[in-house]
C-alpha cells in the first residue's frame, strides 16, 4: 500500500513528512522506508551541490539517511519543518566531509614536506661542529708551544711527519714523539677514551 506525502501543500491522502518522522523516532520501518522515498532526492541534491563529487555525495547522503533513522526522536517540530531538519543535517554532514577533505589534504601536505626535510638539522649540526671546534681549540692551548706547533702542522696544514720535521729542523724521531705526546694530551683533556 503506497501512501502519498504532502510535500509542497498539495492534499495528502496519508501522513505528512513530519508524521512519518515521528513514526520513523518509533522505529516504524515502513515509515522509513516513505520517509526515504520523499526526503532521498532533496537530501542528495543539496549534498552534491556542496561536494561536487558523485561517488562522496552518494556516501554522504546515505550516512544522512542513516543518522535520519537513528536521530528521528531529535526532531522538534517547534522549530522548523521535517524536510528543514533533515537538510539541515544533510548540509552539516556534506560541510563536514568538505573539511574532513581538505584537513585530509593539509596533513598529506604537511607529510609530503616532511619528507623532502634533511635528516638532519643544520642548525644543530652547526652548533655542535662549532662547539667541538672551540672544545678543540681550549684544548691545544694545553700543549706545549712545540707540541701545539706540531700538531698544527701535521693535522691542521696537512704535512707529513718528515715535511714536519724538515720545517722545523728538528729529527723525524722528536717530531714523532711530540706529536705523539700532544695527541694523547689531545685525548685526554677532550674526554676521548682509547
Amino acid at each position: 500500500m503506497k501512501v502519498a506525502v504532502q510535500i509542497s501543500g498539495a492534499p495528502s491522502a496519508g501522513p505528512d513528512l513530519q508524521e512519518l518522522l515521528e513514526l520513523v523516532a518509533r522505529g516504524d520501518q515502513d515509515a522509513f522506508a516513505r520517509m526515504y522515498d520523499v526526503v532521498c532526492g532533496p537530501v542528495l541534491g543539496l549534498v552534491r551541490s556542496v561536494l561536487r563529487d558523485p561517488a562522496q555525495s552518494e556516501e554522504v547522503a546515505q550516512e544522512v539517511l542513516v543518522e535520519v533513522w537513528r536521530t528521528a526522536a531529535r526532531f522538534q517540530a517547534s522549530r522548523g519543518s521535517a524536510m528543514n531538519w533533515v537538510l539541515t543535517l544533510a548540509h552539516h554532514r556534506a560541510v563536514d566531509r568538505v573539511r574532513s577533505v581538505e584537513a585530509t589534504k593539509a596533513r598529506e601536505h604537511r607529510a609530503a614536506l616532511l619528507d623532502r626535510t634533511p635528516e638532519f638539522d643544520e642548525v644543530t649540526e652547526q652548533v655542535e661542529s662549532r662547539l667541538e671546534r672551540e672544545q678543540v681549540r681550549r684544548c691545544l692551548r694545553t700543549l706545549t708551544e712545540l707540541q701545539r706547533q706540531s700538531v698544527t702542522l701535521a693535522y691542521y696544514r696537512g704535512l707529513t711527519y718528515r715535511e714536519v720535521a724538515e720545517l722545523l729542523s728538528v729529527p723525524l724521531g722528536t717530531i714523532k714523539t711530540r706529536l705523539r705526546d700532544g695527541l694523547i694530551r689531545l685525548r685526554d683533556c677532550l674526554g676521548v677514551s682509547a
